[in-house]
């Protein structure tokens, strides 16, 4: 067998969140690749109650990684959530006098600017607003929609969010402000301590029961998928799970790579063309392949943590 190289990956991709972190960063933006590394949502995966899969830390929601990545990277912002639809709107207005709010989690479903968008998926989604009349509301959506428009009644039912597993609604992000000058390879060694308490899956975790993380996700899906992959589960795997999770994992290589973990970010890029191999074999109903990748997959995320935990 020929033993690939990694290579980094660059192109679209559901990142919507480090993405829009990038914009409000400004001209002191970190790469995208490192702000979805400092989230730590490489680390691991989980299988939510038994069925439902995502390739990020067990226990992991895109919120509970925010606060620690802007640390890493040097960066602090206020955030403002809950209230009324009015309070929420009133609060906007006044911010976007000082520049572009980050706004999220909203539900997908209800941003009807983007095709086949015409109600709640259970989605979570994260916008930039540029500014906002009592009509419309002006965005750049990292989905691939710059300056996109959309009626303000559309928007506000989508930042209620209250079709979303997590997050409280109507929050936002406002005075973003620069407290460090912090190199990328610094941010990402920071990040290394974070990545390997998600990969441990100790702590409290308020997950739903029969949540199974890591290796037994791994596991825990191959059977799910020979069992039967159902519409609703090929959907959220194809068009979501197996594109971000794959990403996140050749960015993780690459990041290690830069600061010369280099078995670290060697296992990192075994997961992502493992996560990755899965796609064409889903889309095309080979579940057999796809549930033979998962369990090559499975005791990745244990060798990861030791190599993470030597330096290596």
């Amino acid at each position: 067998m020929i033993t690939l190289s990694h290579v980094s990956y660059t192109g679209s991709g559901p990142y919507c969140y480090a993405n829009s972190f990038a914009m409000m960063f400004d001209a002191g933006a970190p790469s995208p690749a490192v702000i979805e590394f400092a989230t730590c949502s490489p680390f691991g995966m989980q299988l939510i109650g038994g069925t439902l899969p995502f390739f990020d830390p067990y226990g992991w929601e895109p919120e509970a990684g925010f606060d620690d990545a802007l640390t890493a990277l040097g960066w602090t912002s206020t955030v403002a959530k809950g209230g009324g639809a009015d309070e929420a709107l009133a609060r906007l207005k006044a911010s976007l006098s000082d520049g572009p709010v980050w706004i999220g989690p909203l539900e997908m479903g209800h941003l009807r600017h983007q095709p086949g968008m015409t109600g709640p998926i259970g989605a979570d989604h994260y916008v930039v607003v540029l500014d906002v009349n009592d009509e419309r509301v002006l965005m750049h959506d990292p989905q691939g929609y710059p300056y996109a428009s959309l009626p303000l009644s559309d928007f506000m039912t989508a930042w209620r969010g209250e079709t979303l597993s997590y997050g409280e609604p109507y929050t936002m992000r406002t005075g973003f402000a620069r407290l460090a000058e912090v190199s990328e390879a610094d941010a990402i060694r920071a990040t290394i301590p974070a990545a390997i308490r998600w990969l441990s899956m100790e702590g409290r975790h308020n997950t739903p029961p029969d949540t199974l993380g890591n290796g037994e996700a791994a596991e825990g899906l191959a059977a799910l998928i020979e069992s039967g992959c159902d519409k609703e589960l090929r959907g959220h795997l194809i068009h979501f799970a197996v594109r971000v999770g794959t990403r996140r994992a050749a960015d993780a290589a690459t990041c290690l790579a830069r600061i010369g973990c280099a078995e670290a970010a060697r296992i990192a890029a075994e997961q992502a063309r493992l996560i990755g191999s899965m796609q064409h074999p889903l889309v095309t109903g080979d579940d057999a392949a796809a549930a033979a990748a998962l369990r090559l997959l499975a005791p990745t995320y244990a060798k990861l943590r030791t190599a993470l935990e030597s330096g290596s």
